[in-house]
């Protein structure tokens, strides 16, 4: 009796299962009519259909600076900016400050493409998605060539799908955002580490003494040593101005080292007093790979730049003073349609005017001297 008694209780509970089964189909019938929908289990979610297709490339964090790395698309009002990756690693930064800048201002979501993710990712810990080419070659983008000043217009766009062009790498665009942008361009640990490890372990020559301030001195020659007279009407960096560089900043601090990065270092090496024992030519001038320079100067306290975006982002981000190259061009030069110097340099920088006589000696044709 015991064993028909148990029996009986499984059947009554089988029975039990079916019948709270076909009720709960009837009560949903709705939720199967057209297929398996599970929305009524997050009543408490909005669904947002992304607009685009997106991935991460191999070597995004997945830990980010802000929340997570895989973008929540805006609810309102939605649209997707990119801009176009172009120019080397100063011009990329530019462009990336600058899109997420704009798109910011904006309300609209900013992706960068994979080319301009290839160049910062391995320096940045950057967090902006990565629009996928098949999605980038097929949206009908509306394009908005930059000048390289913030402008009244570009804070009323209204575009929904707009790709930017151009070389920005104005603080009038993303200044009030700095201490976000220094947190877009934190180094990777490991470059950090390095960079400051070989700043430890310098002494000043005669004195052995430690340097109390460390000045970062960017020299940019390679091609602008043609570019600039021959295009722009300009000069680069002499040995007079980074003699009178240095010097301002022996006036205002104790015990400096001059850290020199360059991508013409045996000019540096002809070129730059080192007699008072406090110059260290440090850098390796990759310009494939300038991880490395980029951190050493950033790690610095101060900055010396020539001319060039590499130069203005290495003294934006490590702060302090700058002293920097100014009225390095002919006022004829047409460079200065396309440049504003007071865009370009922060006020509280120090400009040392070039000296202009070599573009005498130019043929008329090239320095547009009368």
């Amino acid at each position: 009796m015991g064993i028909l008694s148990r029996h009986h209780l499984c059947l009554t509970f089988l029975l039990v299962c079916v019948l709270a089964g076909v009720s709960f189909l009837h009560i949903y019938h709705g939720v199967f009519h057209n297929g398996l929908d599970l929305s009524f289990l997050f009543a408490d979610r909005h669904s947002v259909a992304a607009p685009v297709a997106i991935f991460c490339l191999p070597g995004t964090p997945m830990t980010l600076n802000t929340s997570s790395s895989f973008p929540e698309l805006p609810n309102s009002p939605s649209g997707t900016w990119t801009i176009s990756s172009a120019g080397r690693f100063g011009n990329q930064m530019g462009q990336y400050a600058t899109l997420l800048a704009l798109a910011r201002l904006n309300g609209r979501q900013a992706f960068i493409l994979p080319a301009m993710h290839a160049a910062l990712a391995p320096v940045f810990r950057i967090s902006l998605p990565v629009l996928a080419p098949e999605v980038d070659s097929h949206t009908p983008w509306r394009i908005l060539q930059l000048h390289d000043w913030m402008s009244e217009e570009y804070a009323h766009l209204k575009d929904p799908l707009l790709k930017f062009t151009g070389f920005p790498c104005s603080w009038t665009f993303f200044h009030h955002l700095r201490e976000q942008i220094r947190s877009e361009f934190t180094l990777h640990d490991h470059l950090r580490e390095k960079a400051q490890g070989f700043l430890r372990q310098l002494r000043l020559r005669g004195t052995g003494g430690l340097p109390s301030t460390f000045v970062g001195v960017h020299v940019r020659r390679g091609d602008y040593l043609e570019v600039m007279p021959q295009r722009w009407k300009g000069v680069v960096g002499d040995r007079a101005y980074l003699q009178k560089a240095m010097d301002w900043f022996r006036a205002r601090h104790e015990a400096p080292i001059f850290v020199v990065t360059s991508n013409g270092m045996e000019w540096c090496q002809e070129n730059i007093n080192t007699s008072q024992g406090d110059v260290i030519f440090a850098g390796d001038g990759q310009e494939a790979s300038p991880g490395n320079d980029f951190a050493l100067l950033t790690q610095c306290n101060h900055t010396i730049m020539t001319i060039g975006t590499f130069g203005f982002w290495a003294a934006y981000l490590a702060g302090g003073d700058t002293v920097y190259l100014a009225n390095f061009t002919l006022p004829t030069s047409s460079f200065l349609k396309i440049f504003k110097p007071e865009a370009a340099f922060l006020p509280e920088w120090v400009g040392i005017n070039a000296d202009l006589s070599p573009l005498q000696k130019l043929p008329r044709s090239l320095s547009g001297i009368a």
